[in-house]
């Protein structure tokens, strides 16, 4: 992507009603107004929230938002220029239950408050194979103690990769701390009883892989 091009993206991003770029400062040194208060402020209504960690494009967050529409999505990624996409076309389409948020990974924890979050989504992130790149994982233990922190306790988190690595990493981590797994399947165009909502929403990235015959793989789990 040119860099004009991005600019007018995050120029864009900036006069969108569902997009939010808090600063880091405005994150850790302050207390984020939109903290403990996603539902009442940005969806006006009390439905579960439901965010999708690395979320792209948001392809994967508007077609979530679109099928559940009694539920309130967030995609997060710091790469607004890619997000761009998804908030425009929810925008376009009046998907009024999607927003956007512009922030790492790491400050989760900073933009949400204790137990507001209902569910997480990982879908398709980044599998960091080499060992020096363990802590950038984003199932690694310190990863999912961010997590519990803004899940309510009955709050559940999916993996969904087409890296066998991040898929086995992943659930001997999970079996290894005592945490939950409710679902584990490594091939879920294959094998029946897959979850519809794994199955009936693919990304562009994942439509490339299937043509490949890359196994996609998910795990659903709840963390102790």
């Amino acid at each position: 992507m040119g860099s004009k091009n991005k600019l007018r993206r995050f120029k864009e991003n900036e006069t969108f009603s569902n997009v939010f770029q808090p600063t880091r400062d405005e994150l850790v040194e302050s207390q984020f107004n939109l903290k403990g208060h996603w539902r009442t402020e940005v969806f006006k209504n009390n439905n579960p929230l439901v965010l999708e960690l690395g979320c792209g494009k948001g392809e994967y967050s508007v077609a979530l938002a679109q099928k559940y529409p009694d539920k309130n999505f967030i995609g997060i990624d710091i790469k607004g220029a890619r997000f761009w996409r998804g908030a425009k076309t929810a925008l376009e389409d009046g998907i009024s239950n999607v927003a956007f948020l512009r922030t790492q990974i790491e400050l989760i924890d900073h933009a949400f408050a204790e137990g507001e979050v209902d569910e997480i989504w990982i879908t398709f992130p980044d599998p960091q194979i080499k060992y020096k790149r363990t802590k950038h994982r984003m199932t690694n233990a310190t990863f999912l103690e961010r997590y519990k922190k803004i899940l309510k306790p009955e709050g559940v988190v999916n993996l969904k990769t087409d890296s066998e690595f991040m898929h086995g990493y992943t659930l001997g981590l999970l079996h290894g701390a005592g945490h939950e797994v409710l679902y584990a399947n490594h091939n879920v165009y294959k094998q029946e009883g897959s979850p519809e909502e794994v199955t009936s929403i693919q990304t562009f990235y994942e439509s490339q892989y299937l043509e490949q015959n890359k196994a996609i793989t998910y795990i659903r789990f709840k963390i102790k």
